[in-house]
């Protein structure tokens, strides 16, 4: 019998083991350490099902994570894990763990936060701090990112724009606060380059694509960072 080999808890991307549910081992891990060496596309948590290189009793959660997400992004693996184990399709199984997340995040006092007195949220509650104001007209804004993951869109993560969310001005770039200050000019490259190919036209799928090429080609080689953002007129 072959034995199987465990995962090497000392070393990256582990941070630390924060808790367990059952046989699952929940770990914080060094996301950006995910982002930059084994799979760009790793947001804020993940579990095997869609993430092969995390074992399969193992969840992980952004270690920029906003500590008190933690729960919202548990209740969502624990579902999103259990009906992909049973081979339930990846839609589905979002789709099932959104709900699971968002009854969470319901429970707690966000949305009354982001209504501003309005019928609907108000997206200047998410403000935190302007980054930049471009010459372009185009405003960067640091946003409270669990104020809109709560208020308006579950899967906001990182960053984006009004080209891929209606729910963000015009001529507005978000990043996410949880975004770290190491990571965070990968990401504002990644959000400037995709929506200035999008206003030209560019479907988000291809926009997207080629925004994360670029930001994985920064990533490995930071000294290009500088010049990349100035050609989106970061400057």
């Amino acid at each position: 019998m072959i034995k199987k080999k465990s995962a090497d808890h000392s070393k990256k991307p582990y941070v630390r083991l924060i808790g367990r549910r059952g046989d699952i081992k929940i770990y914080s891990v060094d996301g950006a350490y995910v982002r930059t060496r084994i799979d760009e596309e790793f947001t804020n948590f993940g579990q095997h099902y869609r993430f092969h290189f995390i074992p399969e009793d193992e969840f992980w959660l952004d270690k920029e994570g906003s500590p008190d997400e933690a729960r919202f992004f548990i209740d969502h693996l624990l579902v999103e894990h259990r009906l992909m184990k049973h081979k339930t399709s990846y839609d589905e199984a979002i789709r099932r763990a959104d709900l699971a997340e968002r009854a969470e995040r319901r429970r707690s006092r966000d949305m009354s936060k982001a209504m501003h007195g309005g019928a609907l949220p108000d997206p200047k509650t998410v403000h935190r701090r302007l980054l930049k104001a471009l010459e372009s007209g185009v405003k960067v804004w640091l946003v409270d990112g669990r104020l809109v993951r709560s208020a308006f869109d579950i899967d906001f993560t990182e960053g984006g724009h009004e080209h891929v969310y209606e729910f963000v001005p015009r001529n507005e770039v978000w990043i996410d606060d949880d975004v770290t200050q190491v990571e965070r000019g990968f990401v504002i490259l990644h959000e400037l380059h995709e929506r200035n190919l999008m206003a030209k036209g560019m479907s988000y799928s291809k926009a997207h694509e080629d925004s994360s090429k670029i930001e994985y080609h920064c990533r490995h080689h930071p000294d290009e960072l500088h010049d990349a953002l100035a050609e989106e007129g970061w400057e």
